[in-house]
Parts: C-alpha cells; structure tokens; sequence
C-alpha cells in the first residue's frame, strides 16, 4: 500500500509539473532573435510596415525580428522559404494574397502547400491600392488612358509582382475588358514598379498607394484611380476604380504573418497576441494610414478561415480572367 502511494504521489507531481511546463514554455519564449521573411522587396509599403512593427516588438518581446526581404516570383519563393524552415517558432514569414489564395490555381507544382504548409498566426492589414501612370504616358485619367492604349497598343507596358500576382491579374482582365495588348513587365515590389514608372521605363502600374503617394506628390507620376470603396481622405481628387469605370475588377489585397507548419502553439499565440496589440494601437495605426493600408488584425484561427473563403475568391476571378495553370519553374539563381 505504502509502494502504491508513493507511486501515485510520484505521478501527481508529474502530472502538476507538465502542467506547469507549458506555461512556462509560453512565458519563456522567444529566447533569441526571430528570423521574419518578408515576401516583397526592400522599401515596399509591406516592407515598410514590418520593419516598424518589428522595432516596436523588439523591446515587447524581449527579442529582435530580423526581417530578411524575399521577393519576387509571385511570392513563392518566400512561401518555399517559409514552408522549409524550422518549425521552432523562430522563423515567421508575410502571407498574401498571391501565396495563399492565387497561387494554387495559377501554378501546377508549387514548391509548398498552400493550405498545409503554414501556421496562421494573423492577417494584418488591407491595401489600398492605386493605378498610375508615367508623365511620359501624356494621359490624366482613365478615360485617357484607354483611349491612348487604342491608339498606340505597343506603346503601354504594366508593371506587375509577376505571374500569379494580383497586379498581373488585373491586368490579365483589363486586356480582355480593353481588347488590348498591354505588356507585363515582372518587379519584385511595389517600390521598384513606381520608381519605374517615374523613370518612365514603364507606363503603368497598380500597387499600394504608399509605394506612389511621395512621388505623386512630388509630381513624378500620376495617380488616377484608387481601388477603395471610397475616395482616400489624402487623395481626395483621385477618384475610385468604380468612379472611373473599373469596377467590376473585386479583388482586395491583403498582409498577414504565418509560420512553417507545427511550429508550437505557445509560440503563435504570443506572436498573435503582440501583433495585434500592436495593429490595434491607435498610434500605429495612425502610422498605418500614411502608408494607405487599412489594419485588420485577426485571431490566427479567423485568419485560417478567411484564406480559405479568399481562396474560393481567387478562384473565381482567375476562372474571369481566363487564366491556365502552368507549371511553376524557379527562376535561375540571381533572377526573381
């Protein structure tokens, strides 16, 4: 009896120590800097956006973000990046979009899963998107726009994050709504698409509207429409895609954060907890509303269930743009 109660002792305080140890092992983390892979390149708005989340996390957590900028290729070669790393809660990567939703239905042979490849930690804002144009293109508006594209269809080129990108899609559709033949030309970021634009090295583009507001501003490149249900409070002049004749393009951008699959629970309610502390703050958000985006943090388990309603999205627009599938085929070493 005596052996029987010693034993039963023995198992209770183990029992009460993994109880313990769990908690423990949330309140531990993170221990050292966190590698956060951020599927755009350098001085994108997105880009932009976690470098200042990740200053403000640092003293939170206790722990550097160490954002290493992965772009180009429709973001599936960050999402690759992603999928392959240590699910030890020590690697995080930015979901979008194209990774997540689009991808699977535009590439056969995607080098990661996009349903089963990520842990969901929060979707963190929406784009605003703006379409603009060069100076050298002579146009103003929409209207302008098409007309000048009529008259001249070899002389328009559009610049896009690639194929499978949300850039390149509508363009995919606004050549079949145009009849025309605008060219893409493939960036890795919403940041090199409006230095290009202002260089007039290309006509056109599509991106947030933090990438062109500056150089609109600056009478660079002009914008001439904004994707937004209504006007941007900073741009009240421009008008919306619907103002302008495009509405019919249903397509909302979107940031989140994810992590390899089973990297552990403690470690995505913490990163989901300071994050969308962090979004929530009305002085980030202040922040966030000059770089044009519209916050939405998320728990990682809404965030799970909108990728698979935008999924269903994806689907049926690229079905209106009457896009096939190919295969993916990785871009040779030192091109995205």
């Amino acid at each position: 009896m005596l052996r029987a109660y010693r034993a039963l002792v023995a198992f209770a305080a183990l029992g009460l120590g993994l109880a313990h140890s769990a908690p423990a092992e949330a309140q531990g983390y993170p221990t050292k800097p966190i590698r956060t892979i951020v599927a755009i390149a350098p001085g994108s708005v997105t880009d932009v956006i976690m470098r200042a989340a990740a200053n403000e996390l640092t003293s939170r957590l206790g722990q550097t973000l160490v954002i290493e900028n992965n772009g180009g290729a429709s973001g599936i070669l960050a999402g690759q990046q992603c999928a392959g790393a240590a699910p030890d809660g020590y690697t995080i990567c930015t979901l979008y979009h194209s990774i997540t939703s689009y991808n699977p239905y535009l590439f056969n042979k995607l080098p990661y899963d996009a349903e089963k490849s990520f842990e969901p930690i929060a979707r963190l804002f929406f784009l605003i998107e703006g379409l603009a144009v060069s100076n050298a293109s002579g146009v103003s508006s929409v209207a302008e726009l098409k007309a000048a594209v009529a008259a001249k269809p070899a002389a328009f080129n559009f610049g896009t994050l690639g194929r499978g990108s949300g850039p390149e899609l509508f363009l995919q559709w606004l050549n079949n709504q145009w009849g025309s033949q605008i060219a893409a030309v493939a960036f890795r970021g919403g940041g090199p698409v409006a230095q290009a634009i202002a260089a007039g090295d290309i006509q056109i583009g599509k991106m947030g509207v933090g990438n062109f507001s500056a150089l609109a501003e600056a009478g660079k490149l002009k914008l001439i429409a904004v994707a937004s249900p209504t006007r941007v409070a900073s741009l009240p002049t421009v008008p919306t895609m619907a103002e302008a004749g495009l509405g019919d393009f249903k397509f909302d951008g979107w940031w989140g954060l994810g992590a390899p699959r089973g990297t552990p629970q403690a470690a995505i309610g913490r990163l989901n907890a300071e994050f969308v502390k962090l979004f929530s703050e009305p002085k980030f958000q202040e922040f966030l509303a000059k770089q044009t985006v519209r916050p939405s943090p998320t728990s990682p388990q809404a965030f799970a269930s909108f990728m698979r309603e935008d999924r269903k999205t994806a689907e049926a627009l690229i079905k209106i743009a009457k896009t096939v599938p190919e295969d993916f085929k990785a871009p040779e070493p030192g091109k995205k």
